[in-house]
């Protein structure tokens, strides 16, 4: 399992980011480069333990987000529901737009987990 430890090492490292450099002051986070770099790196960190558990395309080429989302719908809808959501706080609001709000940060961040540890469910169950 260890694409879910390297998960879990983006969600940990994306938290530094937001601690450490983004400059948290009254709910607001200054620094939107470091929000940006904290959302990609949430975000990457998802597809790391999806990739997993999907199975890598035999071509090196990047999946679109529809891909995940029609795998994942074929699984579970409610991950399917929170992984939209992921999607558009880590990948969209923060990694693009650099989105401010410490609570959005928050609710990117716990999608985030929670994704990851259905994953990482998900994989011990087929491995029993």
């Amino acid at each position: 399992m260890e694409a879910i430890s390297e998960a879990k090492r983006h969600i940990d490292n994306a938290k530094d980011f937001l601690r450490n450099q983004a400059k948290k002051e009254d709910g607001l986070y200054h620094d939107k480069k470091y929000v940006k770099i904290a959302g990609h790196t949430a975000y990457t960190g998802i597809l790391v333990a999806l990739d997993e558990l999907l199975g890598e395309k035999k071509k090196k080429t990047r999946k679109s987000v529809e891909w995940y989302q029609k795998e994942l719908s074929g699984l579970d809808k409610k991950i399917t529901s929170d992984f939209a959501t992921a999607y558009e706080i880590l990948h969209l609001a923060m990694g693009y737009d650099g989105a401010q709000s410490a609570k959005l940060a928050k609710i990117g961040m716990e999608e985030a987990e929670k994704i990851i540890g259905w994953v990482e469910n998900r994989l011990t169950n087929q491995t029993r």
